[in-house]
Order: structure tokens, then sequence, then C-alpha cells
């Protein structure tokens, strides 16, 4: 005799960046086995795989994963992970005028957001008619970063996730893109710069719309009240 079938239920949600509506399902214990199994894995590209198979397999609307943002993909696994395992994540923080006490905390997942903050923009000039178009990191950059945590410290890394996340480059009216540029050619555009260029291009990723929650605790022996923030998903889990 067949054994009865579990109807999964499935829930929506609107992208940060395109505040397109798209459905989506609760992780499935063997694609949670899966995803653990992977993140613990020293092969990368096994994460990637399994992130891409796990989240292609719960979203249910036609998306294109690798067209995603990170601040997409980590409020896309907040929300999955929190119909699976549920809203509400203890946590212990330690009060902040004494440095001493600590408190339980409750973080309710339906709460957190993306934060757009004031003044970021994706273009970015570098001269008076020299600039580029910056688009954000994705699939990639979201596992090595947020699922890997993996920390980007050689030059090498920084100029290639730099080249990565450049859409155009333009001079005046005449635009170069990846149609007609190499992600070398970015590169050594990247070297070429000052540092002051550099860090107007710095300021894009310092700025770029994250995963936040601020919560305030008071401590429970002096009544002193202390405020923190959560920022990127790895807080909320780690």
């Amino acid at each position: 005799m067949a054994l009865p079938s579990v109807v999964t239920p499935t829930y929506e949600l609107e992208l940060p960046s395109t505040k397109k509506k798209i459905k989506y399902r609760p992780f499935l214990v063997r694609e949670e086995k899966i995803l653990l199994l992977a993140t613990q894995s020293e092969d990368p590209e096994e994460v990637k795989r399994a992130v891409k198979d796990i989240v292609s397999a719960c979203v249910k609307s036609r998306i294109k994963l690798t067209e995603l943002t990170t601040f997409d993909l980590e409020y896309l696994f907040l929300k999955i992970r929190s119909v699976s395992v549920g809203e509400e994540i203890p946590m212990k923080v330690t009060c902040l005028d004494d440095n001493e006490t600590q408190v339980d905390v409750t973080i309710d997942l339906s709460e957190v957001n993306v934060q757009f903050p004031e003044g970021h923009d994706p273009k970015i000039m570098l001269t008076d008619n020299v600039g580029i178009i910056m688009k954000y990191p994705g699939l990639e950059e979201f596992v090595d970063l947020t699922l890997i945590g993996k920390e980007i410290e050689d030059p090498d890394t920084v100029f290639n996730t730099v080249a990565g996340c450049i859409a155009q480059i333009f001079e005046g009216d005449e635009v170069f893109d990846e149609s007609t540029t190499t992600h070398k050619e970015k590169v050594e555009f990247i070297e070429q710069l000052t540092q002051k260029q550099f860090e107007s291009i710095q300021k894009f990723f310092v700025t770029m719309p994250v995963l936040k929650h601020e919560f305030k605790v008071v401590n429970p022996k002096t009544g002193v009240e202390s405020s923190y923030t959560l920022e990127g998903l790895q807080s909320f889990f780690g």
C-alpha cells in the first residue's frame, strides 16, 4: 500500500531589487541535508551546485538565479529558512554598557528586510567624462561570502571581484560593455586607476543594499538600553 503524500505549502515574497513577486516552498528534509553537507565540504563548486539545485527546487516561479543579486539571494534564503525551520531565532547578546551581562533575545525573521542606504548609486564618475555602471554581485559571490564565509583579502581576488561587477565603462557617448570588453581588460582598467578613483568604486560595495535588522535590549542589572544591528545573512545564523 502506498504511503500518503504530504502537501508542501507555497508562499510568496517580493524580490528587493526588482519588486517582482515570486512563489517559493520550504526546504525538504533531504534538501536541507544536502545543503548542510555541501557547506561543510571544502569544494566550493559542490556548494554552488547544491545552492543552485536547492533554490531552483524551492522557487516555484520562473526566474534565473544567475540574475539575482546577493541581497536578493540572502533575502530569499532567509525567507525559505524561516518557513522551513521557524520565524524565530534565539540568540544571546552582551549588553554594551557593561560589556558583561548577557541577555537572551528572540529575532523575528518576518521583521527582517533589505535596506537601501541613501546615496547609493551604481553610476560612478571617475573623471569629468569617464565613468562606469556597476552591477550587483550574484550567485558566485553569495556562496563564497555568505555560505562559505570566504574573506576577500588578496589584491588579485579583489580586482577580479570588482571587474566582475562592472556592467559598462563609458567615455562620453562611447560605451564598452560585456559584449565588447573582456574580463582581463576590465581588470587592467581598474589597475590603472588612482587610489581615490578606486575608493569611489569601493563605496558602491560599502553602501550596497543589505539584509539588516535593528533591535534594542535593556540591561536587567543597570536598566540601560543598548542598540544592536544585524547585517547580512551570516549574522542571523552565525
